[in-house]
């Protein structure tokens, strides 16, 4: 693999890059698209981040995107980028990595990416993020599932500026509190920073509307914690995983840009796991 796609250059982004430049040998380029007016200082930061390992282009638009010729583009923007581009670059013949898997929530947005990666004879890779297990769900829904519930428990500093502000003081909290309690589709959408993981759980298992989640404020936690049980006809399971948060925000699991590494790298792999 020899050119990378990223979209955005945010904290994902940004560690992602980290994780792509430390492999041996790591990509020949990158190409970030990002907004025409974060070009500048994006290139700066970004070549000062790879310090000489491998070429960088910045670039505003799709079709800056496609002149790299990139073997394969990460999503590690938004939703609303996901929805924006996502068909433009399966159309283009172009596998594409989503981290914002909550946009799929969106049913115009899925049924529209689907189109495109049908007619672009291309993936759209959604990989696990921050959540592990997926390769059992997904095998278990083969065998008729009965019930599948996440809990998603974070410090209340990683629920600022969402709609938890608004349902609880998580300043004050002096005790773990659930705050949200519905679906995933809702919890996608209503959070869509902070319950990607609900949407991933969700397309793996029984749909957006049948999935339940529960998000959980606590005080008494330092790190995010993601919490799964599975019920089916072929087996019964649970799955806690304690994320640490990435340095560079914490509502975000530091896990979830080696899950979309691993997925970009997987792309060119001989063996994949």
């Amino acid at each position: 693999m020899t050119t990378i796609g990223i979209i955005g250059f945010g904290s994902i982004a940004r560690d992602l890059i980290d994780i792509l430049c430390a492999q041996d040998p790591p990509p020949e380029a990158l190409v970030i698209m990002v907004r025409p007016e974060k070009t500048g200082e994006t290139l700066a930061a970004a070549q000062e981040q790879v310090a000489g390992r491998c070429a960088v282009h910045v670039v505003s638009d799709t079709t800056g995107l496609f002149a790299a010729r990139p073997d394969v583009i990460a999503e590690c923007a938004s939703h609303t980028a996901v929805a924006q581009f996502g068909p433009a670059i399966l159309r283009a013949q172009i596998d594409l990595v989503v981290a914002s898997i909550g946009a799929l929530a969106d049913p115009q947005t899925e049924a529209a990416l689907k189109a495109a990666a049908e007619g672009g004879s291309a993936q759209l890779v959604l990989p696990a993020g921050a959540i592990g297990g997926i390769d059992m769900l997904a095998a278990a829904r083969l065998s008729g599932l009965t019930g599948v519930t996440y809990t998603g428990r974070k410090p209340p500093r990683a629920w600022s500026g969402t709609p938890a502000e608004q349902a609880v003081d998580l300043p004050a909290l002096t005790e773990a509190t659930v705050f949200f309690e519905g679906s995933a589709r809702e919890a996608a959408t209503q959070y869509p920073k902070n319950a990607n993981v609900a949407a991933t759980l969700a397309i793996a298992g029984l749909g957006m509307d049948e999935t339940r989640v529960r998000l959980v404020a606590d005080p008494g936690v330092d790190t995010n914690t993601h919490e799964f049980s599975v019920q089916s006809q072929a087996v019964d399971f649970a799955v806690t995983l304690t994320a640490k948060a990435s340095p560079r925000n914490p509502k975000t699991s530091a896990s979830t840009a080696y899950s979309v590494a691993r997925a970009v790298l997987n792309r060119s792999a001989g063996i994949v796991i």
